[in-house]
């Protein structure tokens, strides 16, 4: 009786957390620590931990990000999808092609200068392909969405909601390999390329 008594409650309390981690209540996706330890007691990573199992069998998971010390109250969770969409698929999630492309640009340059770049330097850089209303439109969306994050002297940076759906690394690393494929492309004067009879010469020599 006690142990069906447990999976009720158990039941019970993976269901509240459904209904706090799906449905917004603030302007920023997702639930902090603090509220579902109040809502769902102590054990709340217990329930969050079945409750991922459960939106796995969906293709959706629940993500943490940190919001200060490991354990910190102001950790914040919520739901997005398991791995990364295609772009057909994000196209159905409201994302138009341009609008990505914004983000993807914005990110690149913000991690390209260190993690922060100034808002004006990365707008001058965006409105040699878009016009100026959409960037702003774009970036004032970006940060109240989380994707981006800005300070009280205009600098911004990457946002909690990058940080928990974007694959930083993998970005970077594209951004460095375009730069590297420039850079062979683009040879300094007077070093011209050697030729396979200058190279079999250069072998006989040797």
């Amino acid at each position: 009786m006690a142990e069906e008594k447990d999976v009720a409650d158990l039941r019970e309390k993976v269901a509240r957390a459904a209904q706090l981690l799906l449905f917004r209540r603030h302007m920023q996706p997702g639930v902090k620590a603090w509220e579902l330890k109040r809502d769902l007691g102590r054990n709340y990573l217990e329930v969050i931990k079945v409750l991922d199992d459960e939106l796995g069998k969906l293709g959706l998971t629940v993500k943490k990000v940190e919001g200060g010390e490991e354990g910190s109250d102001s950790d914040r969770y919520f739901v997005t999808m398991r791995g990364h969409p295609a772009v057909s698929e994000a196209r159905t999630f409201g994302w138009r092609i341009d609008d990505m492309a914004i983000l993807s640009v914005v990110l690149s340059y913000i991690l390209s200068k260190q993690g922060k770049a100034p808002l004006k330097e990365v707008e001058r850089v965006l409105e040699e392909k878009f016009p100026r209303w959409k960037v702003e439109q774009d970036i004032d969306r970006f940060i109240r969405r989380g994707y981006l994050e800005e300070d009280d002297e205009g600098v911004l940076y990457i946002g909690w909601r990058t940080r928990a759906e974007v694959d930083q690394k993998a970005l970077l690393g594209l951004l460095l390999g375009r730069e590297k494929v420039v850079e062979e492309k683009v040879k300094p004067e007077g070093s011209p390329e050697v030729g396979e009879n200058e190279r079999e010469a250069e072998e006989d020599v040797q």
